[in-house]
């Protein structure tokens, strides 16, 4: 149940199961998430991840209340100016709309904290982003997409050849796992609030790879960027971390990650139009397919991959 003596104004929503709404108080705006399933990670995890980044001076959404067992809480509202838009909007300030954003990943790379106090009073410690957890989200691509489209007589040779490249990627990564990974860090989820960069949707945050929130920065599938920004955006996030990095081994585990991750959105996306019934994530497919296609072709750690993936997905069908 949620509260009715206010109005309340459904918001558009994102791939999770929760469910959004502002609520208008006389003068003052909040908004109610409501999660109709997975309530731990959408809301008590959530909020305890927002608190942590608050606590590092890191715009996120305060908790104004919280009615747990009625499934929702009710928590600051940043408005409507993401990132995104104003990219949209703002074609000569790009750039510029990347480096804050890259300031801001900066910024939450360097929280050295991984446990908070969560609403119920208990401590909530981030999980590490292990191997398994990585083959496994990679693995929806087999799952969700390949199993549509390989021809039955072949799908388990192309699940066990598949599966065997995602071992052999995931143990070629070089940076240290030991950095705050928000792990959708895209435009969309960044917001400009009170002349600031925030970020939400942040329940599924782990500790890991300083290189994937950066491949998901760069390599957004919603939004299509100029190979010339791109590398820009890259040279800038080298700039600000040239003290914490080795360029040779961010640039290996940008790429591998960028690829795994563009395989989980196409499984994810292809989950989400079967089971969910939300279309309109198909539609970023193609898309998807050409970043993972631009970073495919420039190492031979790819190569295997590379063939498996051209035996199986001929250009046609990946722009479908």
């Amino acid at each position: 149940m949620l509260p009715y003596n206010y109005k309340l104004k459904k918001l558009k929503g994102d791939a999770s199961f929760r469910t959004f709404y502002r609520q208008i108080k006389e003068t003052k705006k909040s908004v109610i998430v409501h999660a109709s399933k997975e309530k731990e990670k959408n809301l008590l995890i959530y909020d305890a991840i927002n608190r942590l980044l608050i606590q590092n001076k890191i715009l996120a959404p305060k908790l104004y209340s919280e009615n747990y067992k009625q499934n929702y809480i009710e928590i600051e509202d940043f408005g409507d100016q993401t990132v995104f838009n104003l990219l949209k909007k703002n074609n000569n300030q790009q750039l510029n709309l990347f480096k804050k954003s890259v300031q801001l990943l900066h910024k939450i790379q360097t929280i050295k904290k991984n446990k908070v106090i969560n609403f119920k009073n208990k401590i909530y410690k981030i999980p590490r982003y292990s191997n398994s957890i990585l083959h496994e989200e990679a693995n929806l691509f087999t799952k969700w997409y390949a199993k549509k489209f390989v021809k039955k007589n072949k799908f388990l040779k192309f699940k066990r050849e598949i599966n065997k490249q995602i071992i052999i990627l995931s143990r070629n990564l070089r940076c240290k796992h030991n950095v705050f990974v928000h792990r959708d860090f895209h435009v969309s989820n960044l917001m400009k609030f009170n002349g600031k960069l925030g970020v939400i949707d942040t329940q599924d945050a782990l500790i890991g790879n300083r290189a994937y929130d950066l491949a998901s920065l760069i390599d957004d599938v919603r939004f299509k960027t100029s190979q010339k920004l791109k590398e820009d955006i890259f040279r800038y996030y080298i700039k600000l971390n040239k003290k914490n990095i080795d360029k040779y081994n961010l640039v290996n585990d940008f790429e591998i990650l960028s690829i795994l991750r563009n395989m989980k959105i196409i499984g994810i996306f292809t989950r989400l139009a079967i089971r969910d019934k939300k279309l309109k994530y198909l539609k970023l497919i193609p898309y998807t397919w050409r970043l993972i296609e631009l970073r495919i072709k420039k190492n031979p750690v790819f190569n295997d991959l590379k063939k498996i993936l051209d035996n199986n997905f001929p250009n046609k069908m990946r722009k479908i």
